[in-house]
């Protein structure tokens, strides 16, 4: 399979998002939210106030190693806003995040989100969101899970 450059690429997302975004019911934040960086510049994203419903839909992404009340590949993440890395009971943590002294905050989380092994090097983790407006959404889907 050929790869497009990226600007071609983000310009057929742009339009397949603009096109489907109706049919599926989505609201242009919700459709925009799926959509990678290049097409949305970041001083436009508000990092400060991501939109739960969005949230939800992209956590989905994270359903492969994460569960909401179970753990899994990586650990639970109910009430995970507020809570110290590596406590979650039943859960095997690398050495690193054991010993890293991290809340999860929006702000940890974000940076955690952005690149799990440059905030804590030998973690586990190694999945990133380069949308700054992706990861707000999923925090703020997050923080409602209490």
């Amino acid at each position: 399979m050929k790869k497009l450059p990226l600007k071609i690429a983000a310009a057929h997302l742009a339009i397949f998002t603009a096109t489907m975004a109706g049919s599926w019911g989505l609201t242009a934040h919700t459709a925009a939210a799926a959509a990678p960086a290049a097409i949305i510049p970041a001083a436009a994203v508000a990092q400060s106030s991501g939109d739960p419903v969005a949230g939800r839909m992209l956590y989905q992404a994270c359903t492969g190693c994460h569960s909401l009340d179970d753990n899994d590949v990586g650990p639970k993440h109910r009430g995970v806003v507020g809570r110290k890395a590596a406590s979650v009971q039943g859960y095997v943590y690398s050495a690193a995040l054991r010993n890293a002294g991290i809340v999860w905050t929006p702000a940890t989380l974000d940076r955690w989100l952005t690149n799990p092994q440059k905030l804590v090097p030998g973690a586990k983790m190694y999945f990133s969101v380069a949308n700054p407006r992706q990861r707000a959404d999923i925090i703020a889907f997050l923080a409602q899970q209490h």
